[in-house]
């Protein structure tokens, strides 16, 4: 159905979710849009509009290779995402709507005059990307096509059935892709696949990894830990390292695909994470080999106690010896017990002959005692 702009706002307004929104370059028109009808404080968490490069590298956390690219728009928009599930606490649906974009300015452009907006909710990354009919517009035209679209990917975004009208020449070319994360997440929990990973700007990969270290834990929440020790593991084992979450657990229930959905949404556009149905890690390495995993010290105690191998020395002799075939090994950081005394990678009873499996995060590098079982209790969030 086709609405007036007004119209189509005052709908957006009247949705549950909640957005944070960031744009440069263009899209300004349709933040004016939204704060014009009034209701815009049911929509509106925050907007930022990262006009120059510095801006842009502190809201991205590091400066992209090129600033208008759908990469760069997908980025910007899983930061609003995590920037608005931070700021609604989850309470309503939260989505982050991002535009990066070069049209007309007061200078002449060898470049094509484009946009790419991006639409990220906890379902689905939207991308669109508008290649402009050069000299067909002028500045307010072409700010008018890119607003419009916004608009659109909002009202989609939000489940509304409506849109606006584009003006769209017969020269200009309009591209739309989308990843869906939650119809990937019920491939995975009707085990049609045994894993997949989302980039940290949003791309899905279900068949391959090119990540030689990961972090496996619940990251229920993700936390300022995680983050850290993550850092530390690229610095030691110099290379990218990614988080794998386990939908499938020994000691809890599967996670269904919604929270699924969630777990990974804590990621976008940050951080690369893969999600397994292996709780084990002989299945890991499995799916994974070659890889080094990041650990804690008490995974790591689990890692190596026959407890989780049916009570049977043997089957955690054989567990070892076949990720020790895979080419993996783990890469073990140290931690507090309950009783407040340091436990690293000495305090472990490894079994003879599997010493070179285990490498040690001297204390000096990473020590931090940050528990999600306490987050939670407490009712604190994780990392933002």
């Amino acid at each position: 159905m086709e609405l007036d702009i007004e119209q189509c706002v005052q709908q957006i307004h009247d949705a549950p979710p909640r957005i944070a929104l960031v744009t440069a370059g263009a899209g300004t028109e349709a933040l004016s849009n939204l704060l014009g009808v009034a209701g815009a404080t049911r929509t509106l968490l925050e907007a930022i509009v990262p006009y120059s490069k510095a801006a842009m590298d502190e809201y991205l956390g590091t400066p992209p290779r090129k600033y208008v690219t759908a990469k760069t728009a997908n980025l910007l928009a899983g930061r609003a995402y995590t920037r608005a599930r931070w700021l609604e606490s989850e309470k309503l649906p939260s989505i982050g709507l991002a535009c990066t974009a070069t049209i007309i300015t007061d200078r002449p452009k060898r470049g094509e005059h484009r946009a790419h907006i991006s639409c990220w909710h906890p379902d689905c990354l939207a991308h669109y990307s508008i290649y402009l009919d050069k000299g067909a517009r002028n500045r307010a035209g072409e700010e008018n096509v890119v607003s419009r679209i916004m608009l659109n990917a909002l009202a989609q975004a939000a489940g509304l059935d409506v849109s606006l009208e584009l003006p769209l020449t017969a020269n200009d070319r309009m591209e739309i892709e989308h990843q869906n994360f939650l119809e990937t997440a019920v491939n995975l929990y009707n085990h049609k696949i045994d894993f997949f990973g989302v980039s940290s700007d949003g791309n899905i990969r279900a068949n391959k990894t090119n990540h030689r270290a990961m972090l496996p834990g619940a990251f229920n929440p993700l936390h300022d830990g995680h983050i850290d020790l993550l850092k530390v593991a690229e610095t030691i084992l110099d290379t990218p390292v990614a988080f794998e979450c386990a939908a499938v657990n020994v000691d809890k229930p599967t996670l269904e695909p919604e929270a699924i959905t969630k777990r990974i949404a804590q990621f976008a556009g940050r951080y690369p994470v893969y999600v397994t149905t292996a709780p084990t890690y002989v299945e890991k390495a499995h799916l994974f080999p070659n890889t080094t995993f990041v650990v804690g010290y008490d995974t790591a105690e689990r890692i190596i106690h026959p407890r989780y191998y049916h009570d049977s020395k043997q089957e955690l002799l054989e567990a070892l010896t076949y990720i020790r075939n895979a080419q993996c090994q783990f890469l073990v950081a140290g931690r507090a017990g309950k009783d407040g005394t340091f436990r690293d990678i000495h305090s472990l009873n490894i079994p003879h002959s599997f010493e070179d499996l285990f490498l040690a995060i001297p204390a000096d590098k990473f020590r931090k005692d940050i528990s999600s079982t306490q987050l939670r209790a407490t009712g604190q969030r994780g990392s933002r």
